[in-house]
Order: structure tokens, then sequence, then C-alpha cells
């Protein structure tokens, strides 16, 4: 029996979905005005500006600003906007999320090293490493073939843009008469200088480094670069090692370096360096099988240290 007052079990279920349709549009409602009571802007232009300058132009108009990626792009300056969602020009209204792509800047490579190489290997070499022959200019040379690069810039293992330009001078072979070059005397004695000097005619300068450990006379720098073309009555001045060895003293300590080409299917250029507080100086530069062995004479100064390099990229540095 059901009483008067009473409910249904299926007159309670409807009433109960008509009241949560009537609060469901209710609320609709409310949102919708809420919305709609939000003024419209115009999304402004974003693409180049960083990320900070982005969020104080969409500041004023009540617009948030979301990340959703980064990429590489050569003409986007690196944290720049480089594309945005909804894009400028669209009509949004206040509390618009608008997401956008950061650039990364350019892609990064590698410069090779290059020098001593004959210029058509060079180009080979740039090409495998994603770079561009660029400017080529010739000077004459002391210690390289013609052909042969003399010098690069940007330098080798310097960080480059893909597809940047590296210029090169090339060596136009030993010089003509009446041209003088600056010879490479760096580890050499000093009598070798001085004998240079009084044949060319030019005034040479000497100052000693007494704590050098290197034997009394081996030069350890020089004022002009190896193949520098000397004026007429230009003075060239050398740092000198100062230290004067006892009777029966040991020179420097002279360490065997060794290495050996890894396995492979081509032969591989290999150029050894030695670094110290002196400066660099090359030690070996040719081409070499798979497998072949490298050992060379190289005296301990302290804090030296060896660089390898195969086919222009650093593979290994060793310390002394």
């Amino acid at each position: 029996m059901i009483f008067k007052g009473e409910l249904r079990p299926l007159e309670t279920v409807l009433v109960g979905l008509l009241l949560a349709v009537i609060v469901f549009f209710l609320l609709q409602w409310g949102i919708a005005g809420v919305i709609h009571a939000r003024r419209t802007q115009t999304m402004p232009e974003l693409k180049g500006r960083s990320i900070s300058a982005a969020l104080d132009q969409l500041a004023p108009l009540n617009i948030g600003l979301r990340k959703e990626g980064q990429e590489f792009n050569n003409t986007v300056a690196i944290g720049s906007v480089l594309r945005q969602y909804p894009p400028a020009g669209t009509v949004v209204r206040e509390g618009k999320i608008v997401r956008v792509v950061v650039s990364q800047g350019g892609e990064s490579v590698l410069s090779p090293a290059i020098v001593g190489l004959p210029l058509r290997n060079a180009e080979m070499l740039l090409r495998q490493n994603q770079l561009v022959l660029g400017e080529v200019n010739e000077a004459y040379s002391l210690r390289f073939e013609k052909g042969v690069v003399l010098s690069q810039e940007p330098k080798a293992e310097s960080s480059v843009e893909r597809a940047a330009m590296v210029n090169v001078t090339v060596s136009g072979g030993q010089p003509p008469a009446g041209v003088l070059l600056m010879p490479d005397f760096l580890r050499k004695n000093v009598r070798e200088a001085q004998s240079w000097a009084n044949a060319a005619g030019v005034s040479l300068g000497e100052k000693k480094d007494m704590t050098s450990p290197f034997p009394y006379g081996t030069i350890l720098s020089q004022s002009l670069p190896a193949d520098a073309v000397l004026s007429v009555d230009e003075r060239v001045s050398v740092v000198i090692s100062g230290k004067v060895g006892k009777p029966g003293e040991a020179g420097l300590a002279v360490k065997n370096f060794h290495y050996e080409v890894p396995q492979g299917s081509a032969e591989s250029l290999v150029r050894i360096v030695v670094s110290d507080k002196y400066g660099d100086r090359e030690l070996f530069n040719g081409l070499r099988r798979p497998g072949s062995k490298i050992d060379l004479p190289i005296q301990e100064t302290g804090g030296a240290q060896v660089k390898i390099f195969l086919n222009g990229i650093l593979v290994d540095e060793r310390n002394l």
C-alpha cells in the first residue's frame, strides 16, 4: 500500500534526473555567460620574440602561453618563438592559451682540422662534416707545399652552424726572390735563428725564460708566426730557455708516445699535436692505413697534452 505523499522508486529516479538536467543547463548557461562576458582579443604576432617578450606582450591581453617544443632553425634566433597556434590575427577571447614552438638556433657541427691537407682533400672533409668551402686565399710558405691548407677560419674544433662556410689560405709554395718569410724556430736551438738572422740581415732580439724545463737555448716562442712576411729592417725577437744545466745533470725526460690507427676500410689522415704552456706543436701529419702504429718521442715538460685528430676530427686527448 502506498500512502498519499509518498513517491514510488521510479518517480524518485525521474525527479532526480529532472533536477540534474535543470542543474546542468543552469551551469552551462552560467559558464556560457561568463565566457561570453570575456572580451575578445586579436592574437598578436609572436614569431621572433623571446619567451619573456612574448609573455609581456600577451599579459595585457589576458592571454596565456605554453611552450610545446623546440626545433633547429637557421633564421630565427635561439630562444625565440618559431611558430604559434592560434596564428597571429586570430580573434580569441581572454583566457585563451597560445601554444608556441621555440627555436634552438642553427644546428651546430664542429669545424674539422684541415690545416696540412691538400685543398681538394680539405674540401671533401668539409663536405663530410656538412660544411662548405668558402673563400680561398693564397700565401707563400716555407712549411707547406703548394696547394696545401695553411690556415682556416673558423678554427678547428669550433662550433659552427651546419652548412657554414670555412675560409682557407693555401700555400703558394716557396717565396720568390725578394720575399722574406719568418721560419718556424719553435723548439729549435737559438743558434739556428741567429744564423738565419745574420744571413737575412734581420735584427734578432733574445729574452730568457729561467723557469723553462727545456735545455738552454731552446726557442720557446717567437714574435712573428711562421710564414709571416717580414718587412725591410723588421726586428724579430725570440724567447729562449735560460736553464743552465749542471755538469752531469740529465736533460728533459723523453717519453715514447704510441698510437694505433683504428681498424677500418680506408686510410685515415692522422694529425698529432702536443700542447703545453708554450703553445701547440705538430708532431705528426700524414695518411696511415688501419692498424698502423705510430711511435713518437716526446719531451716531458709537465702539464703537456697530446691531441690526436683523425680526418680532421679530435678523437683522443692524453696527458703526458
